[in-house]
């Protein structure tokens, strides 16, 4: 799945498109150069097939039948032509097939008089958040799905429940299919989140236990794909929001409930990625304060060495002035005498500040 957490190339891709009239396909300097494939998901409550096709014009058939729900599962946006010949078989406006390719784009939901457009991103996680692109759109009988690439995306359990004919999809229309794909992408989240959490408590007992630096390396990177998360997920509140205010007809208000829960599942998810932000937060602060505490630890065993070897010193530098007229110098008994003089301030010293506490 392609990564666009961190790409070094999101700007170059928009500087190729300067000067260009509104609409333009072109295919962006760091896309791959992979072919487009199209999968046609046919059905309704009691029929179900799905074929791969070559181009839309081999679906004609299918899509001129009204009395089944068509999802066209296009894997692959980087190639111009294909995605210029399904705008224009279906009257895509130019500035939505732009948007389809241009895989930089917030989320958001628009409205056009023929069909409706949400584009939004689409993640999971291995070790570490992996983003892509997802652009829904929702005509009558038909929803139209465009992935950036061709590796596994959030749809599976769909597709089963399509075979296997589970559920209320194949009851119901193509907008409450639509729903069910934004539904699943949602779903991911939660289950992203879910690995982000354990992470988090891993490193909350790697601070208490240890004040290594790796350990601040682990929750400065887990901050970055929090953030990552928020940046995704916050447009995706309005983008539902959006949904539920639709006028469209495409949109019946049996499915508008659910749409509305989905809704719900995305605050939930932000409060979530929030408290999570606190937490982490909570927790490099504790690790800094561990580490100062430490480190005053040491300052502190220092000083009172120091404090304790200063008298000794004095003492020593006094003796070892070699002045003639010292006559402890010709004692028999000067040397241990200083020996012990030593020792007595010292252990005075240990004994004070063990009254106080400081040791």
């Amino acid at each position: 799945m392609a990564t666009n957490t961190h790409s070094k190339n999101k700007f170059i891709t928009r500087n190729t498109r300067v000067g260009l009239p509104p609409g333009t396909l072109i295919k962006n300097s760091d896309a791959p150069n992979t072919p487009t494939i199209i999968t046609l998901y046919e059905f309704n409550e009691t029929i179900f097939t799905e074929r791969e096709i070559l181009s839309i014009e081999d679906a004609k058939t299918a899509l001129e039948n009204t009395s089944t729900i068509k999802w066209l599962d296009i894997d692959g946006i980087h190639q111009p032509n294909d995605i210029a010949a399904v705008g224009k078989y279906f009257n895509i406006h130019p500035l939505t097939q732009e948007d389809i390719m241009s895989t930089d784009q917030r989320p958001k939901f628009e409205e056009y008089p023929n069909y409706t457009a949400a584009t939004f991103r689409m993640l999971s996680y291995d070790t570490s958040i992996q983003s892509e692109q997802l652009t829904v759109l929702l005509l009558p009988n038909v929803v139209l799905t465009f992935q950036e690439s061709n590796a596994k995306d959030a749809f599976n359990v769909i597709r089963e429940r399509l075979r296997n004919n589970k559920g209320r999809v194949r009851k119901m229309g193509a907008d409450y299919l639509s729903y069910v794909l934004i539904d699943a992408v949602v779903d991911t989240y939660f289950g992203i989140l879910e690995k982000i959490g354990e992470r988090i408590e891993f490193l909350e007992n790697e601070v208490l236990l240890s004040q290594e630096t790796h350990t601040m390396v682990s929750l400065h990177a887990l901050k970055r794909e929090l953030i990552y998360l928020r940046k995704s997920v916050w447009p995706m509140r309005e983008l539902l929001s959006s949904m539920q205010r639709s006028d469209s007809e495409l949109y019946h208000e049996s499915v508008q409930l659910y749409i509305r829960d989905v809704f719900d599942h995305t605050v939930r998810l932000i409060e979530t990625i929030e408290s999570y932000h606190d937490l982490l937060n909570g927790l490099m602060d504790l690790y800094l304060s561990n580490l100062s505490q430490r480190t005053n630890e040491v300052v502190k065993i220092l000083t009172i060495i120091s404090a304790i070897f200063i008298p000794i010193t004095f003492i020593a530098g006094v003796y070892g002035m070699n002045f003639d007229h010292m006559p402890e110098l010709h004692s028999v008994y000067g040397y241990g005498a200083a020996l012990l003089l030593m020792f007595s301030v010292a252990g005075g010293m240990i004994y004070y500040f063990k009254r106080k506490k400081w040791l």
